[in-house]
């Protein structure tokens, strides 16, 4: 995705006030399905500037030259816990900076979800981690769920289809409620959404 494409993704603001660009940040994620069952989730974080500057540690740097470029792939199985973990540092500002990555090992057998937030703290916060790759994996947390609760491939399998209905019965508690109800605007309880789609936990008024 080009530089061109971000700027765009801005445009439907107001009209700002003079400006000068200072810095750009670029997040990108994705999640996969793999043949062996299990799901990737990979993220990527990139730090510019738009104008040559001069960095206290690696000195002078030219426009556009990469502040960070931190890569995660969290591996999970169907019930969201981390199998694998692999962190890539191809740019940092300080060589230390690559210390931090066995930490991020001990996020196996972690499970995304409840909870996720604290373990990772634990595991690689403060000076155990490294800040950036640590907010990656917050989003990351949300992006998993899209990919495995999201909308199928109208092409899929019938052992994904099958897998895939198993999934969807574990989403809720003992009731069968979906865990995210009135997790937002969209998905109150009282609100049309529910009333549509799981009008057995609707409290909506009937008019």
């Amino acid at each position: 995705m080009n530089a061109d494409h971000h700027q765009g993704l801005l445009a439907d603001f107001s009209k700002p006030a003079a400006r000068k660009l200072m810095h750009r940040r670029f997040i990108e994620s994705q999640g996969f399905r793999r043949d062996d069952g299990l799901w990737d989730i990979e993220a990527r974080i990139v730090d510019s500037k738009p104008f040559a500057y001069q960095e206290p540690y690696r000195g002078h740097r030219e426009a556009e030259s990469d502040v960070h470029n931190i890569a995660i792939r969290l591996t999970l199985d169907d019930d969201f816990v981390v199998h694998d973990i692999e962190v890539l540092m191809p740019a940092v500002p300080y060589p230390s900076c690559a210390g931090a990555i066995p930490n991020f090992k001990q996020l196996i057998g972690a499970r995304v979800g409840v909870g996720w937030r604290k373990a990772v703290s634990a595991v690689v916060g403060s000076t155990k981690g490294c800040t950036h790759a640590r907010e990656l994996l917050f989003p990351m947390a949300t992006v998993a769920f899209q990919t495995l609760f999201g909308w199928e491939d109208e092409a899929q399998t019938d052992e994904e289809k099958r897998r895939r209905s198993e999934r969807d019965a574990s989403r809720g508690d003992q009731s069968g409620r979906p865990h995210f109800l009135d997790g937002c605007h969209s998905w109150a309880s009282d609100g049309e959404v529910v009333a549509t789609l799981y009008p057995q936990f609707s409290t909506r008024k009937k008019v």
